[in-house]
């Protein structure tokens, strides 16, 4: 079974549409979306209906659920929210449909899938928090104590095989202690100063599991100039130009 992996969207519809069409060429079976799938991005509504048409199985991220709960934190967004952050939230509120809104609301924020005898997990970021950062320098110590977190948990009682996760937006797949740690990386907002769109590619049979990373060419100018019409922030351009986050893309 060959199942495409991604997350991250942020309302980057062009680079969702690329990672698609490059899925469809290598004949996925399956796509998995690990969340964040709007959020700075000129294209929230687009991004939510795409993912629904291509019947991709998705969570729900933690950007996802501070869009959703923009109304009763107005306030305290704009208290403790630098600026761009706060219109970031509103912007994608408000040019979220109700039913993209209520889609949204109507996933989980984990899900336990049994495949070809594997068991497999996908949380936007970890078991312990939808906002801890796994990179590829997190320590094999820490991998270990959330790999027997999710083996513990886990509803079938039948250990865990992989653990499929975003929210960083630093690719990689590592191996700790017979479980596979695989951050697809960023579809619409890299962070890790490659602009290219990133997916990946999970293929598994019976007797073994691969993982292939791809950064593709997508339309970024595209995605800028939305950006710069709908009146957005030049930062989120600018994190789209040259793959940063928001506090880096601010000093360019």
């Amino acid at each position: 079974m060959k199942i495409a992996l991604i997350g991250d969207v942020h309302a980057n519809l062009p680079a969702l549409e690329t990672v698609l069409q490059h899925a469809r060429e290598n004949h996925v079976e399956a796509i998995w979306n690990v969340g964040d799938s709007v959020g700075y991005g000129p294209f929230p509504d687009e991004v939510v209906l795409r993912l629904q048409q291509e019947n991709v199985t998705s969570l729900i991220g933690n950007y996802d659920l501070k869009v959703l709960d923009f109304p009763k934190n107005r306030k305290k967004f704009k208290k403790n929210k630098r600026p761009e952050k706060f219109l970031a939230f509103q912007w994608a509120y408000e040019h979220l449909s109700s039913p993209s809104r209520q889609y949204l609301e109507s996933l989980s924020k984990e899900l336990w899938l049994q495949v070809l005898n594997r068991q497999i997990l996908l949380v936007h970021a970890s078991l312990s928090s939808n906002e801890e950062l796994l990179t590829p320098g997190t320590p094999k110590a820490h991998l270990k104590d959330l790999a027997k977190k999710a083996a513990h948990q886990n509803p079938n009682a039948a250990g865990i095989d992989i653990i499929i996760f975003g929210h960083s937006h630093q690719p990689f797949a590592r191996l700790v202690a017979g479980v596979w740690f695989i951050n697809p990386g960023s579809v619409g907002r890299p962070g890790d100063g490659d602009p290219r769109t990133s997916y990946a590619l999970l293929e598994l049979d019976v007797h073994a599991i691969q993982v292939e990373h791809y950064r593709l060419d997508y339309d970024i100018q595209a995605a800028v100039l939305a950006v710069r019409e709908k009146g957005l922030p030049e930062a989120f351009a600018q994190m789209l130009l040259h793959g940063v986050e928001l506090d880096e893309a601010l000093t360019k």
